[in-house]
């Protein structure tokens, strides 16, 4: 609970199978979790983080500890059920990147985020791991990476062509006296 907060009211049966079912298709569509211990965060400090997980492409989800390893039953990530003990929130994202880039992120600013670990796909990753994790680059972030080498070439062609004609003839003449020296 976060400070600030009241307490919720308790479940009924069915609303803890909702919950459980909801939770198992979160596990079943994400290809990275990070399992987080979250005491002392305020309930502003928890906005802020759910903004930043949203920012990144991320989402952060406080969970009850029984319905989770409940939920984490037949999914790739039942590995992890002994780190929900406490108070435990999950973040997850189909980027393999995002949950744990947003969550160590957000622990550096903050010292009541603790990351406990997390799985990508079926495996298991400590603590070191997520943060190692967090240091690649997102596949956004690949991808752009990717579109700007394609483009660089396509640009300077483009400014070579673009070039007066006395400039293109020296080019080619350069060019053509490297070849004749090969």
């Amino acid at each position: 609970m976060f400070h600030g907060e009241t307490r919720r009211p308790t479940l009924d049966r069915v609303q803890k199978q909702e919950m459980v079912a909801s939770l198992h298709e979160t596990f079943e569509a994400a290809t990275s979790v990070v399992v987080t211990q979250f005491r002392g965060l305020t309930a502003a400090e928890a906005t802020n983080l759910r903004r930043q997980m949203h920012a990144a492409g991320a989402k952060f989800r406080v969970t009850k500890n029984s319905l989770a390893r409940r939920a984490l039953e037949g999914t790739q990530y039942e590995n992890l059920s002994n780190l929900f003990a406490g108070p435990v929130a999950v973040a997850f994202s189909a980027d393999p990147v995002a949950a744990a880039k947003a969550s160590v992120n957000f622990a550096k600013e903050n010292d009541h985020l603790i990351i406990l670990g997390g799985g990508l796909g079926e495996k298991r990753l400590d603590e070191a791991e997520i943060r190692s994790l967090a240091s690649l680059s997102s596949l956004d972030e690949l991808r752009a990476s990717f579109v700007a080498l394609i483009q660089r070439p396509a640009a300077n062609v483009v400014s070579v062509l673009s070039a007066p004609p006395g400039q293109l003839a020296r080019v080619f003449g350069v060019y053509g006296r490297g070849s004749e020296d090969n």
